[in-house]
């Protein structure tokens, strides 16, 4: 019979990390074991990432949900599937571990993805340094995050990078994470035009969709859709928040939007609508952002990811990752990832 058990775990950033929402030091998540009890020493890992602040699973009681979930599933019990994004998020990516152990069907080659180098919020000379090093490293998609520093300061930092760099050789996506406001939203989006912006996500804050829709038809940078897309678990909300606000592109999550099934059920409604998609990763370890590169290189897209934020913590785990110039690598070489955690019974 397979048997789950589960462990916290703290994430500590080597700088500060910076939103428009908040600062972190540490980033809390979660890891799920799953294991047949007459071969234990042969398991699968998975990552329930809690993002506190935005997942709409953030209650206090997360952790006793998540135990409730592995005692009931350890037990034989019938339709448990996790209720919460993240934990469905966990646990298809442990059951996918196991699997790929069990049967030794790790990809065959190293699998090359194509990101974006991520540029996090600070003050102009943090954020001036930072593009520096993206660019010397090779990235030709960079995305910063905006909205955390004086509004002309970021300006100013656009217009250095065009000064050095011209729209066909540098890709530019912004995430705003809501920042503005709908009296602000249009007039800081035309300013922003100027500089050959190829996207922006979230301009405004979710859950205000007479005034994003508006934003979404007048606004002279493709708008694309983020944190919008947080607590939509069935295809009929999908369709309804699709065709009312009708995106140029939404950003998925897997670990926020209800896991791997869930992100291609999105995939699928976008497509019929000729809407545009990439995926990000959400602040995971090397377990979930190995599962979510697995997962990428099934779709076969070519559109820059938003993924290679491993190298953001002291203490990661090794992983087969590593990012090559302008792509997330995983080597097929190389073993899985397989942090030792001390696990709880449950």
């Amino acid at each position: 019979m397979l048997k789950l058990s589960y462990c916290r775990y703290f994430l500590n950033f080597k700088e500060t990390a910076i939103t428009s929402r908040s600062s972190m030091n540490e980033k809390e998540t979660f890891f799920i074991k799953i294991f047949d009890d007459q071969n234990p020493e042969i398991f699968g890992i998975g990552e329930c990432p809690l993002f506190r602040g935005l997942s709409a699973e953030d209650t206090p009681n997360y952790e006793a949900v998540l135990r409730d979930f592995c005692k009931k599933a350890s037990s034989g019990c019938k339709d448990v599937y996790p209720p919460n994004s993240s934990i469905t998020f966990g646990y298809e990516s442990a059951f996918c571990d196991l699997l790929n152990r069990k049967n030794n069907t790790f990809p065959s080659q190293d699998i090359h993805i194509p990101i974006n180098g991520l540029i996090w919020m600070g003050d102009k000379q943090t954020m001036y340094r930072r593009i520096c090093d993206k660019l010397d490293a090779g990235f030709r998609c960079i995305k910063l995050k905006i909205g955390g520093i004086d509004f002309e300061e970021e300006i100013s930092l656009l217009e250095y990078i065009r000064t050095r760099f011209s729209v066909s050789d540098l890709e530019l996506r912004l995430d705003a994470n809501g920042a503005f406001s709908p009296d602000n939203a249009l007039a800081r989006l035309s300013r922003l035009a100027k500089y050959g912006i190829h996207s922006i996500e979230q301009p405004i804050k979710q859950h205000q969709w007479a005034d994003m829709q508006q934003i979404i038809k007048q606004s002279p940078i493709p708008i694309a859709l983020d944190e919008e897309l947080i607590g939509t678990w069935d295809n009929k909300s999908r369709e309804s928040l699709l065709d009312s606000l009708n995106p140029h592109y939404i950003i998925l999550k897997p670990a926020l939007c209800g896991g791997f099934n869930s992100a291609d059920k999105w995939i699928a409604e976008a497509e019929k609508r000729n809407i545009g998609w990439w995926a990000t990763s959400a602040l995971e370890s090397n377990v979930g952002l190995a599962a979510i590169t697995l997962w990428l290189a099934s779709h076969k897209t070519s559109m820059p990811q938003g993924l290679g934020t491993g190298a953001l913590y002291t203490n990661n785990f090794p992983s087969p990752l590593s990012v090559i110039r302008d792509e997330i690598v995983y080597h097929n070489a190389l073993p899985p990832v397989t942090p030792s955690l001390k696990w709880l019974d449950v």
